[in-house]
């Protein structure tokens, strides 16, 4: 019977693991955590956003990270594959906005207890709280692993599923890049990807902890524009946070270190013409009120003294005395409300690792090293990346499943 080593028991280690015991294969699970999953359980704020309903051409697209290289793994196991498969062990699953598939239950904990299920049926082993310290090889050829620095595993093959360099709380502290690196493969530069970004603003301070629900977002370098998009972001002690924001990092890593134009549109249903109608009704409202105590009911009340601030109204002019000229402004400013971006969080603290294992070095169909025989790397050691939404977890799953059956 063939044995398989599994290195790393996140999303695409598990999967990996279940997949090559399913077809037959004697498989030890090596994870370094006291439990399995851990970056799972934290994803989606803990809610789990464990893939996408998106059809495999849309879900290409949510890929600027080496988008291409997946197309074999996805129509090997695909989204769908993966729904029916945490179905299968009693975990209802939900479609919410944008396509996003939690469980019912909003627990990620579900989702882990669902492959930690099929582990268990598969009679794979599991060694927690070790840590591998080296891959063996002779010949070119993968024979085991070593652990703790002194103990030697032998196997037929070695999956790596170390994970990348983010969240090393998890366990996923790049490991998986040194041992590939020593193998002969090459690193793609690591970037933080999905990432908190920091803004120049002294003011942000006074927005933390404020969350903007359907706003628009156009982010321009150099006058021109890099990346755009729709929904909720958040602002924090040090910049901004939240789904389109993390998505929006990525393109604003690669013109990093020079400042970034972050435009938020926080009045996206209506054109300009019509949200002057808007303010002009309140206004007419709140006519004799002061400028400061007139904007209750357009905008989050922790965000009106920032506007107050940037529209250069003087904080308590009576509406009545407000100019045309100064009400344009402020409809200008609520379509443009500008922060300048000039950096991003560590990569510590970003949700992927952009960068890894060149894709070139890796079988698409079947995740096998080009270089060294029977090691195969999975999930974000290599260096394909996506948006948020679902789409890097599906990686991972697919990638490892791809291991799995084919090592």
């Amino acid at each position: 019977m063939k044995k398989v080593i599994v290195v790393g028991g996140g999303a695409s280690g598990m999967m990996a693991a279940i997949i090559a015991a399913k077809y037959g294969k004697q498989v030890l699970l090596i994870e370094k955590n006291d439990r399995l999953g851990k970056k799972i359980l934290i994803t989606g704020k803990g809610r789990c956003n464990v893939t996408t309903s998106k059809g495999i051409e849309d879900i290409i697209q949510n890929i600027p990270g080496n988008g291409k290289f997946m197309y074999k793994a996805l129509n090997t196991f695909s989204n769908f594959d993966l729904i029916n498969m945490i179905e299968k062990k009693g975990v209802k699953l939900k479609i919410e906005r944008g396509d996003r598939v939690f469980p019912e239950s909003d627990k990620s904990i579900d989702i882990v207890k669902a492959f930690e299920g099929y582990l268990k049926d598969y009679k794979v082993k599991i060694m927690l709280n070790t840590k591998v310290t080296d891959i063996l090889v002779e010949n070119n050829k993968v024979i085991g692993v070593e652990i703790n620095n002194k103990e030697r595993l032998y196997s037929d093959v070695v999956i790596l599923a170390t994970g990348g360099a983010s969240y090393p709380g998890t366990g996923s502290s790049g490991d998986g890049y040194k041992f590939a690196k020593k193998l002969g493969h090459t690193i793609i530069d690591l970037k933080p990807s999905l990432v908190p970004l920091i803004t120049k603003e002294e003011w942000i301070k006074e927005l933390m902890g404020l969350t903007l629900k359907n706003v628009a977002i156009k982010v321009k370098h150099r006058s021109k524009v890099i990346y755009e998009d729709f929904g909720e972001m958040l602002f924090t002690h040090f910049g901004i946070s939240g789904p389109i924001v993390l998505s929006a990092s990525r393109s604003i890593v690669d013109v990093l270190p020079s400042e970034v134009d972050f435009y938020i549109d926080l009045k996206p249903a209506l054109t300009r013409e019509e949200l002057n109608k808007r303010v002009l009704r309140d206004f007419e409202k709140f006519i004799n009120k002061d400028f400061k105590n007139s904007l209750d009911e357009l905008l989050p009340k922790k965000l009106i003294p920032v506007v107050v601030k940037l529209s250069g109204i003087e904080p308590n002019k009576k509406v009545h005395s407000i100019t045309k000229q100064e009400r344009l402004n402020l409809v200008n400013l609520l379509k443009e409300f500008k922060l300048t971006v000039i950096g991003t969080r560590p990569i510590e603290e970003a949700i992927v690792t952009r960068g890894g294992v060149s894709v070139k070095e890796v079988n698409p169909q079947t995740m096998e090293s080009k270089i060294v025989k029977d090691l195969y790397i999975t999930g974000e050691l290599l260096d394909v990346d996506a948006y948020t939404g679902g789409f890097n977890l599906q990686i991972a799953f697919s990638t490892g499943y791809c291991a799995g059956y084919f090592c």
